[in-house]
């Protein structure tokens, strides 16, 4: 058994308890992967974070759900710089830090922003979006409970490193009254033709006066029943409502988690004009909860 230092962290939040928690584990390259799943499981979280060594960026992370690694994700991506700042791994000059990270999917640039009396911001430049398969919407609104008359556009994939289907819909009314089907759910992620791990609902009003969208994402079992923030999934929102003319700007404020008492805000822009988007990126905050010792 080997001993791991390990931060809990809430992202996408100025204060603990809200947004998205993830654990992240420092110097975790030894960690079996069966090791890295079965902690996840352990904390009942939908992710984890492991500090892996990188010879194509400053740092390199792995990222791993319940049921297995996910190449990109964002709140673990927010947990992990904000662990290394705590930490001292990274330093503010005249207010400010960039450096690259390496996760499962290649090279993320980080910058962080200093705030006077509040927790920096941390933004990663997601990759450019690859727009996958459309989907009909009568069939991924039915996956929830919904109808074609609560959905706004055709469901379609979009990945900036990790696939999501971005099933946008009308307003916050039908975004709340989604159920999961999960066996049709499992079915729909599992078909040979679905080009996406899962599918993230979205609509383009904010919770808050502050925000300009709400979203959700209701996880497969083993996972948590629902994510409060999902800042990968962020990022490929915001390209596909950028793309189909469904954003008036291409910087906006996400919000996730509101209705879970654990209220989540991102800071969002996308980079390009809507027929050639190029990347997208997502900020977010962040606070230490939990600081300690693994024995794994």
């Amino acid at each position: 058994m080997a001993s791991y230092e390990f931060d809990w962290v809430d992202a996408f939040t100025d204060t603990s308890m809200g947004g998205n928690p993830c654990v992240v584990v420092h110097g975790a390259a030894e960690i079996p992967v069966e090791r890295r799943i079965a902690l996840v499981r352990e904390t009942r979280l939908s992710e984890c974070a492991y500090l892996v060594p990188s010879d194509r960026a400053d740092f390199g992370a792995r990222y791993y759900l319940p049921d297995g690694e996910i190449p990109m994700a964002g709140h673990p991506t927010v947990a992990t710089v904000i662990s290394l700042l705590d930490r001292g791994l990274v330093r503010l000059q005249d207010g400010r830090a960039a450096f690259t990270l390496e996760v499962g999917s290649g090279v993320l640039p980080i910058t962080v922003t200093g705030r006077d009396g509040a927790a920096p911001v941390v933004t990663m430049t997601q990759a450019q979006p690859v727009f996958g398969k459309v989907y009909d919407r009568g069939a991924v609104a039915a996956l929830f409970g919904l109808s074609v008359a609560d959905v706004l556009d055709d469901p379609q994939t979009v990945s900036t490193g990790s696939a999501f289907c971005i099933l946008p819909l009308k307003d916050i009314a039908a975004l709340r009254r989604a159920v999961p089907d999960h066996a049709a759910i499992a079915a729909f992620l599992d078909a040979a033709d679905t080009d996406c791990r899962m599918v993230f609902l979205t609509t383009p009003q904010g919770a808050t006066a502050a925000g300009d969208t709400f979203s959700r994402l209701l996880m497969r079992p083993p996972g948590p029943e629902e994510d409060s923030f999902t800042g990968s999934a962020t990022g490929c929102m915001a390209a596909y409502l950028w793309a189909r003319g469904h954003l008036d700007r291409p910087a906006f404020t996400a919000e996730q988690g509101h209705d879970m008492g654990r209220p989540g805000a991102a800071q969002v822009e996308v980079l390009g004009p809507r027929e050639a988007i190029t990347g997208v990126r997502v900020g977010g905050s962040g606070t230490v909860l939990m600081r300690g010792t693994l024995e794994l």
